[in-house]
């Protein structure tokens, strides 16, 4: 059986951003079911330094409770803020891998670095990552023997959407 995906999006983002929709078509193209929770009353408050670091806990609650109910082997998607709670989650239910964008290894003021479970692991950062140094990344990445991509962009892998959707395809055929 093939896993139920939930892709989750960054701060002040949407279901409907750039890269998670490119996913969500990938997913789909590969006969994958699929879900997008919106974080976007969550996330009301701002960028992360104004954000109340207790809404990060209830983007997790979220998440784990749409996890919890998906009833099925589960794939963990996210970006930036979504892939740390992705993260987070991957502790808390079984999942049998993890497709992550430039997550964030460490947020001011939140009690918990990033942490994962140790199931196959994908990562994608921007060398140029202007909120996350890709040195954390890679650190954070050796020490699980994650997968990880670097590559020439920033945050937001603006210039590398195409390149993302390829490399999650790769990744779910290779499940």
């Amino acid at each position: 059986m093939k896993p139920h995906i939930i892709l989750s999006h960054g701060l002040n983002s949407s279901p409907a951003a750039t890269k998670v929709s490119a996913l969500a078509a990938v997913a789909e193209q590969l006969g994958f079911s699929h879900e997008r929770p919106d974080y976007s009353d969550i996330d009301a408050a701002g960028q992360v330094p104004d954000v109340d670091l207790r809404a990060i806990d209830r983007r997790i609650d979220r998440l784990h409770e749409r996890a919890r109910n998906a009833h099925r082997p589960l794939l963990l998607v996210g970006s930036s803020m979504g892939a740390f709670i992705s993260g987070f989650v991957s502790l808390q239910v079984p999942v049998q891998g993890l497709f992550l964008m430039a997550p964030p290894i460490r947020i001011e003021g939140y009690a918990r670095a990033f942490d994962a479970a140790p199931v196959p692991t994908l990562v994608v950062h921007g060398w140029h990552d202007e909120l996350i140094p890709a040195d954390e990344v890679v650190t954070w990445a050796h020490a699980r023997a994650a997968e990880l991509r670097l590559v020439d962009d920033g945050h937001r892998l603006d210039a590398h959407v195409d390149y993302v959707a390829q490399a999650f395809a790769q990744f779910l055929r290779a499940l």
